[in-house]
């Protein structure tokens, strides 16, 4: 360390970079796994419909609803998990949710009715409601702002490669396991994917520290750099003793936190409209084994993955996040509102959903990597609460009304026309509304534009 001018001592960037990457090999091999099985459960629904709808009698409307019910309660439970993530901290928190969650979703193979499906996607919500947000605030804990572009894409890109996996396990599994015990093949995926997060909840229990000051692989000097470089980031959140009912009085009279809240909404729409309807739009091309639909839902996933890793890399090389999450996003919603014209032709529609995936995944998580820097640091924690719970609604939204449109009418192309103009309005919200000054990473949440 040296000093700078104001007498403060400074961290030199070999040896904060050495840190950091000591830091992340312990962090994010275990969070990205824990998302990825997080990720998996709560979008394997969309290939259990494939035989499930057929087996129980469900229409496309209470599939619609039950894979939509599950954001009802992540929206009621997501700010209250987040503020007890701050109090009792990361680690008997990822117990919890990541025990209750892994239970509940291998419990989805025994249902038999609508109501039941309903409830057990609303227990699903609820379980899981401050997984995402959690570890969110969680990395603001450890790394500062100018790093928290490129970790936040690491441990999201276990949202595409859910998909380029989950396709190819839930349509063997499906194929292959039927029968099997007196067992249909999905319900053997909802146990065989479901009971594993349960397991990893008490890996990380035994496994995270809850802050650096607490991890017993950092030396006393390693944890002194990372205390450094957190109290000179104007982008950090640090936390204090402030009531609960003031953090959510500050978070919800921010108006930042709303407008958030609306961009997320957008990116929700976008991608569970990808994850929800993708094997239905495939075998709607004339796929009718269900193992190679699992295999030709992995090809956009690929894309998807690819574009995580390019956009918030770029974001974070260029340090700017308006256009790489904006016009991304916009970008995505036109090649999405083209599929539609292509729904004759399998090659021609996965090049399009690939293109479509790799700018939508991208500047949905490229997105994540504003709401802390640009929050005020006393409605950080509530506020990431706030956007990703409401905001998720999305995620109930589009679901729910593809199922109805496509009950209603036998085609998506008129819920994708909806959700390509949702996404357009977000991309729009990014670029005209937030400051740009405010949301370059290392500049202060209250920078004017």
């Amino acid at each position: 360390m040296s000093d700078n001018t104001y007498g403060r001592p400074t961290v030199d960037a070999p040896t904060e970079d050495a840190v950091y990457r000591k830091i992340t090999l312990r962090l994010m091999p275990l969070l990205f796994v824990s998302y990825l099985l997080a990720f998996l459960d709560r979008i394997n629904v969309g290939y259990a419909q494939l035989q499930m709808k057929t087996d129980l009698g469900f229409s496309d409307a209470v599939y619609g609803l039950g894979a939509g019910i599950f954001f009802l309660s992540y929206l009621l439970f997501e700010v209250p998990s987040n503020l007890l993530l701050e109090r009792v901290g990361a680690r008997l928190t990822m117990l919890r949710i990541m025990f209750l969650w892994g239970i509940t979703s291998a419990a989805t193979m025994f249902v038999a009715s609508p109501m039941q499906f309903y409830v057990v996607r609303f227990l699903l919500g609820l379980f899981e409601a401050g997984f995402f947000p959690g570890i969110i605030l969680y990395l603001t804990y450890w790394y500062p702002s100018t790093r928290r572009g490129a970790v936040t894409g690491q441990f999201m890109f276990a949202i595409p490669v859910a998909g380029i996996i989950g396709g190819p396990i839930s349509g063997w599994i499906m194929s292959h396991m039927g029968g099997v015990g007196g067992y249909a093949g999905w319900q053997w995926m909802f146990l065989i994917e479901g009971l594993p997060t349960a397991i990893l909840g008490v890996v990380c229990f035994l496994v995270l520290k809850n802050r650096p000051s607490e991890a017993p692989w950092l030396t006393e000097s390693e944890k002194a750099v990372v205390h450094q470089v957190l109290e000179s980031d104007t982008g950090s959140v640090k936390s204090g003793h402030t009531s609960a009912f003031a953090e959510f009085r500050q978070a919800v009279t921010d108006p930042r936190v709303w407008l958030l809240t609306l961009i997320y909404f957008a990116t929700a729409c976008a991608n569970y409209t990808f994850t929800f309807w993708l094997p239905t739009i495939i075998k709607g091309l004339g796929v009718s084994d269900l193992a190679m639909v699992g295999w030709y839902s992995a090809i956009p996933y690929a894309f998807a993955g690819a574009g995580v890793l390019l956009v918030c890399k770029s974001s974070d090389r260029f340090k700017e996040r308006r256009w790489h999450v904006g016009g991304s996003l916009i970008i995505a919603a036109v090649g999405l509102a083209l599929t539609p014209q292509l729904q004759n032709s399998l090659a021609l529609t996965l090049a399009l959903l690939s293109f479509v995936g790799f700018f939508q995944f991208g500047a949905g998580i490229a997105f994540w990597a504003i709401p802390p820097t640009y929050l005020s640091k006393g409605a950080a924690a509530v506020g990431i609460g706030l956007v990703s719970s409401i905001g998720v609604v999305g995620g109930f939204v589009s679901p729910t009304l593809l199922g109805f449109i496509k009950t209603q009418t036998g085609s998506l192309s008129n819920g994708i026309y909806f959700i390509s103009a949702v996404m357009v309005v977000g991309g729009l919200a990014v670029l005209l509304a937030l400051p740009r000054k405010a949301v370059r990473v290392g500049v202060a949440a209250n920078t004017s534009a």
